[in-house]
C-alpha cells in the first residue's frame, strides 16, 4: 500500500510504514509485558502446614508451626502456641490468641480480635477502612 503526498511544487508518493510499525510494537508488546510482570513479584505460594480454621463457633488450640493461620467465618476462637509467620481473618467475631506472630496480621471484616504475645508483624486492618471496629493488639506475655 502506498500513500500519496501533494505539495505546492511536486506529488511524491510515500511508502506505508503502518503496517511494518504496528506488527513490530505489537512484537515488543508479546515479549517485554509477559516478562515486565513476572519479575520483582513475591511468591504467593502457601507453606506446607498452613493452618485454615472455617466455620462457625469452632474452639480450637493449634501450634502454628512457623506457618500461616488463616481463619474464615464468625464467631471461632484460635488459641495458636508457638510461632505463627502470619494471620488472616475474614468474618465477623473471630479471635485469636497468639503467642508470636512473625510478618503480619490482615483482618478483614468486623468485630474481629486478634491478640499476640510477641513480634511486631505488620498490621493492616481492612475492616477499619470501612468504618468497622476490630481489636489488633500486642498484650503482655
Amino acid at each position: 500500500m502506498r500513500t500519496t503526498a501533494t505539495t505546492a511544487d511536486a506529488e511524491r508518493t510515500l511508502p506505508s510504514m503502518t503496517s511494518k510499525a504496528v506488527g513490530r510494537s505489537l512484537t515488543a508488546c508479546a515479549i517485554v509485558f509477559p516478562a515486565a510482570l513476572g519479575l520483582g513479584v513475591p511468591s504467593a505460594q502457601a507453606k506446607n502446614g498452613d493452618t485454615h480454621i472455617t466455620g462457625q463457633g469452632v474452639v480450637q488450640t493449634l501450634d502454628c508451626n512457623e506457618s500461616t493461620l488463616f481463619v474464615t467465618g464468625t464467631g471461632n476462637t484460635v488459641y495458636a502456641l508457638g510461632s505463627c509467620w502470619a494471620v488472616t481473618m475474614q468474618g465477623s467475631s473471630n479471635v485469636v490468641i497468639a503467642d508470636n506472630i512473625v510478618d503480619n496480621v490482615i483482618v478483614y471484616g468486623n468485630d474481629q480480635t486478634v491478640f499476640y504475645k510477641n513480634g511486631e508483624p505488620f498490621v493492616w486492618d481492612r475492616g477499619r477502612e470501612l468504618g468497622m471496629t476490630n481489636r489488633i493488639d500486642r498484650v503482655l506475655a
